[in-house]
């Protein structure tokens, strides 16, 4: 099954998971811990752990968490480089991978294919809103995507 990033990941929590795992834990912890310190709950704080685990900005496994060299890239760098790393990254996580085959769409258009794939994650009228959330949180936030009156890959 493909990766599927969680409508609730945001990157104002990416930031704060990685800022905390470099600063208050020197680069790794477990997972537990670093739960603990960001004072989250779990269903608020693995969508983001994996989002960070997809992009390449941290490693997890056995329970632990570890800051990659790209985290700490995507840390000391300016915001236009920031965005630039989130871009690149995107197109190994679903909807952006079947968003980046498509090239435009719409909302609709992109469910459909991603069921079609065999991911119903959106399949709902909550589905549809996240997904809308997800691509414009990430998406055209990084600049992987624009929008106007349908989406479209600039990647």
């Amino acid at each position: 099954m493909p990766s599927v990033m969680h409508p609730s990941a945001r990157v104002a929590d990416l930031l704060a998971l990685l800022l905390t795992l470099k600063n208050e834990f020197d680069g790794a912890s477990d997972l537990y811990e670093l739960e603990r310190k960001l004072e989250v709950d779990l269903d608020d704080f693995m969508p983001i752990v994996y989002a960070a685990n997809e992009l390449g900005f941290v490693t997890i496994g056995g329970g632990d968490i570890i800051i990659t060299d790209l985290g700490i890239e995507f840390l000391s760098s300016t915001l236009k480089k920031r965005k630039e790393i989130i871009k690149n990254a995107l197109h190994r996580i679903e909807p952006f991978k079947t968003a980046m085959e498509m090239k435009e769409f719409t909302l609709k258009s992109l469910n459909e294919r991603l069921v079609q794939k065999g991911i119903n994650d959106f399949n709902s009228a909550e589905g549809l809103h996240g997904l809308q959330i997800l691509l414009t949180e990430w998406g055209v936030y990084s600049g992987f995507l624009k929008f106007d009156k349908k989406f479209e890959v600039t990647a």
